[in-house]
Parts: C-alpha cells; sequence; structure tokens
C-alpha cells in the first residue's frame, strides 16, 4: 500500500468515530529483550564515538534498524492500528547526551521512515495503519528548577524547546508521519513549546496533520510532575485542537483508572490512554500480565472512556493482542459536546460559566 498521508486526517477521524483504536506497546521494553551491549549500539559508523552509546534506543534505527522494524512488525500483527516512531529521545536537546544533536533530524527522519515501511505492509482497505510521530518530553524541564537550592534557575528555555522540536517535527513528517505525538508530558510548559513548534511547521509546510497530546499523572495525587490536574493539564492544551488528548506511562491500568475517567467526561475531542503494565516491582520490572491488564482495559471500554488504547513501559506484543481483543466490537466513545465556556487552569481548572 502507497503512502496516503494525504487522506489521514479524515480517514483517521471517520475510523475514531467508529471504533476504539489499538496503539502500540513498549518500543523500551521490546529493545531490552534483545539484551544489546555497546558494539550493537554503535554500529560500524559509530565504532570510534567518543562517549557511550548503549542505551541511547533512538540511535538503533541508524545502527539496527532491522531489530527495529522487527518490533513495529509484530505490534501490526498483534492488532496496533498506530505504530509509534521510536524516536522518543531523538531531539537535539535530548541527543546533546551523547553528543549527538546534530544527528536529531536523520534519526527521526529514519524512525518515521522504519514505521511507514511496517505499516504500508501491513495496511489493507478495511484496517489502514497510521504512523505517530513520537515527540518526547526532553530531559529538561522548562518550569522547574534542577537546583533545589535556586528555584528560579532553568536549564532550558522556551525558544530553544521550539527549535528543537521544529527541527524534529519536520523530519517525521518527512520520514512518513501521519500523526505529530507529543507524548509522557509532565512539564506543560514544555508541551507548549512543543505545540508552538508543530503548528508554526504546519504553517510553514502549508498542511497540517492531526496532533496527539498524551500527559503523564506521575503519582497517587493525581498530578503531573508539575503540578497540573488532569482538567488542568487538558485546558492548557486544548486550544491545540488536538486530534485526541489522553495520558500514558507512570501508572498502571488500576491507578489510572479515575483520571481516565475524568479525562473522558471532559474532553471535546478523543481520548486515548496507553498505561504501563502496572507499577516497577523492586527489580524495575513490570509484572501486570497481558490478561490482568486486558482486563482492565475492556473495562474502560464497556464504561465509554476510549477511542484509542495502548501500552507504555511493560507492555508487549502479547499485551497489544490482548488488549485488541478485548476492545474490539466494542463503541467508541463520543466526544463531549463543544460548550465554548470559558476556562482557565493553574495547577487547577476554573471554569467560569455565565
Amino acid at each position: 500500500m502507497t503512502n496516503s498521508r494525504v487522506l489521514t486526517p479524515d480517514v483517521l477521524r471517520a475510523l475514531l468515530a467508529e471504533r476504539i483504536l489499538v496503539l502500540d506497546g513498549a518500543m523500551g521494553t521490546m529493545i531490552q529483550q534483545y539484551k544489546l551491549q555497546e558494539a550493537d549500539y554503535r554500529g560500524t559508523e559509530f565504532a570510534d564515538w567518543p562517549t557511550d552509546l548503549k542505551g541511547n534506543n533512538d540511535l538503533l534505527v541508524l545502527t539496527k534498524p532491522a531489530l527495529i522494524l522487527d518490533i513495529h512488525r509484530q505490534y501490526l500483527a498483534a492488532g496496533a492500528d498506530i505504530i509509534e516512531t521510536n524516536s522518543f529521545n531523538a531531539t537535539p536537546i535530548a541527543m546533546a547526551d551523547y553528543d549527538m544533536s546534530h544527528l536529531s533530524a536523520r534519526i527521526n527522519r529514519e524512525s518515521a521512515a522504519l514505521a511507514r515501511r511496517a505499516c504500508d505492509e501491513y495496511s489493507t482497505p478495511d484496517k489502514p495503519r497510521f504512523v505517530a510521530g513520537v515527540l518526547g518530553p526532553t530531559n529538561r524541564t522548562a518550569s522547574i528548577s534542577p537546583d533545589v537550592n535556586d528555584p528560579g534557575y532553568r536549564n532550558i528555555d522556551f525558544d530553544t524547546l521550539v527549535s528543537a522540536y521544529a527541527e524534529s517535527t519536520h523530519a517525521l513528517i518527512e520520514g512518513g508521519a501521519d500523526i505529530i505525538m507529543l507524548e509522557t508530558i509532565f512539564d506543560t510548559l514544555n508541551a507548549k513549546a512543543a505545540a508552538f513548534a508543530v503548528l508554526q511547521v504546519f504553517d510553514e509546510l502549508g498542511y497540517s496533520l492531526p496532533v496527539m497530546i498524551s500527559g503523564t499523572i506521575t503519582d497517587a495525587s493525581g498530578r503531573t510532575l508539575s503540578g497540573q490536574t488532569t482538567e488542568a493539564f487538558y485546558h492548557s492544551l486544548s486550544h491545540v485542537e488536538p486530534v485526541s488528548f489522553g495520558l500514558n506511562c507512570a501508572l498502571g491500568p488500576d491507578l489510572l483508572r479515575p483520571y481516565v475517567e475524568t479525562l473522558s467526561g471532559i474532553s471535546e475531542c478523543y481520548v486515548s490512554v496507553h498505561p504501563n503494565a502496572g507499577l516497577p516491582n523492586e527489580f524495575g520490572e513490570y509484572d501486570l500480565g497481558a490478561a490482568e491488564m486486558a482486563k482492565e482495559i475492556a473495562d474502560w471500554a464497556e464504561q465509554g472512556f476510549l477511542n484509542i488504547v495502548g501500552g507504555c513501559c511493560g507492555t508487549t506484543p502479547e499485551h497489544i493482542k490482548a488488549i485488541s481483543a478485548v476492545v474490539a466490537g466494542k463503541p467508541a466513545r463520543q466526544p463531549k459536546q463543544k460548550t465554548h465556556q470559558f476556562y482557565l487552569s493553574g495547577l487547577e481548572a476554573f471554569g467560569l460559566e455565565w
């Protein structure tokens, strides 16, 4: 099937109105199963690189492309409708840890091209597959000081974030992304910079792609790392008019459920969720099995919370296959009707009625 990105917005929205779409699962979890060593990350091209490269999973699209392609294929075979690019840490900001900022655009482009290839292999007229070009949160925070002794200090600024995100967005689109996905958002100001950059790129290109936004509730407090409640986070970014707004990472489906329910009740766009396979154990591993996780997800689908669902840390193709099975045939959530009510949000949301 040839690349049909120009049709994607209409096709995607039509499918979202009809059924629950399935997102893929964790990339990092799958890569860990291969037990790669330093030489695997380096390959031939980077054999003499001056810094350690083990753990730079995004670089594998250049040094181990067949492995990344195989992981994409496994998730597609399990039933995923949307495949995320292996570009979570591929911004110039995050790549600076490996002295590879100059490779950021190339890595993003190749990550999208690999996902595009896999999706085109599995797409059919009845089940098209979509590439979500991933923009991760970076390893810097624009609204939180990394120095407890200097609360006003910041190690990144808004304009630098915008420039980095714009470069990555251009490359993801060049590589064949159908969707731009801002995920694992823990700092809303970072997300605003990413959203600004994405919309800026769309203006430059003269067309736009659907945007997915997914934040992270960090613990039982029910707030993001920068302190916002689910509702406040939603209203802070709803002006972007994303195709979907969602939650991912940090928590398993049991602990994430109340926040999914809250988001489902307020969102005027579609809702996405991809939780972890429970909380990590003392070894940093995730113990929630596919059947157990699918049982939780089935309840969400029955309650009408979902439009897009997949898995984050600890999930595998087995999890995605089980999730795909339990949401099949379940009705898609219908977005809340637009009210045009006036909302403000700081750490909490405020709605003005008149």
